[in-house]
């Protein structure tokens, strides 16, 4: 079984770093319909890989000094993201207490994501329709970065193709200016939210083997998928980006029927 997950982290790291979207897009749905773990345990390896490889991406930006995120921009959405990231993993808390069976709750996340994704897919594919605009301002910034990061704990996926949607149309950014900024905020949003996580409940039933080795195999998934990204225009990374939010719709579906 280890074997599966460490694949699922590698193969889920590379494909959203080619697109932008973090892995926990992938990783949660994923390991979700495979159905071995309890949500808490897979809401907390999702959320350890994205923080992982987030960070690695985050730095090695800074490192390298080219195609930095827009910082002045990001940064208070950042900021508004890590307090997020802490309401909505709370209020997923407070959410499965109140439920009879806690898993249930796995129905709930599997709903809201589809109706996420379908969303951000729909925009994807007709953006070209709505006018894009370019909020200055802090405090918008820092409101936006709330939501976020609130949305994206609450449902354990890292933040991936909702942050690149509202980069889209509040930002005017286009698909690789995106999902840079998507990796700055996830980093921010993850890291209150894992922090959470393991203040509650500890590891959640996971062990520390089966930690680091989905963060090692999500840090080696993410390596490959930035060499990918680098030699591919826009034009194929959308396609990419389209092509994964139909198959991410259809597991959200199986995963609401299992789940009831």
């Amino acid at each position: 079984m280890d074997a599966i997950v460490f694949a699922i982290s590698f193969l889920a790291s590379c494909i959203g770093a080619i697109c932008g979207l973090g892995g926990g897009i992938i990783i949660k749905p994923v390991m979700d319909a495979v159905g071995s773990w309890s949500v808490s345990t897979v809401n907390l390896l999702a959320g350890c890989v994205v923080l992982a490889m987030s960070a690695y991406s985050v730095a090695l930006m800074f490192a390298k000094g080219t195609e930095k995120a827009d910082v002045s921009t990001t940064l208070p959405i950042a900021i508004g993201a890590a307090v997020g990231g802490l309401a909505g993993k709370q209020l997923f808390s407070w959410t499965s207490e109140a439920l009879p069976d806690p898993e249930e709750a796995g129905a709930i996340q599997a709903g809201i994501l589809l109706a996420v994704t379908l969303a951000t897919l729909l925009y994807t594919i007709y953006r070209s329709r709505f006018a894009t605009h370019r909020l200055t301002s802090p405090a918008l910034n820092v409101l936006v970065g709330f939501a976020l990061g609130a949305i994206s704990s609450f449902l354990g996926i890292g933040g991936g193709p909702i942050n690149l949607a509202v980069f889209f149309y509040l930002y005017s950014m286009d698909i690789k200016e995106a999902a840079r900024n998507s990796l700055f905020v996830i980093l921010f949003s993850q890291a209150t939210a894992v922090a959470a996580i393991i203040a509650g409940k500890g590891l959640a039933g996971a062990s520390a083997w089966m930690i680091l080795g989905m963060i090692g195999c999500g840090l080696a998934g993410g390596v490959v998928g930035r060499a990918i990204n680098r030699h591919i225009d826009d034009a194929m990374v959308n396609r990419l980006f389209t092509g994964l939010m139909v198959v991410i719709c259809g597991i959200c579906v199986y995963n609401m029927w299992s789940h009831m």
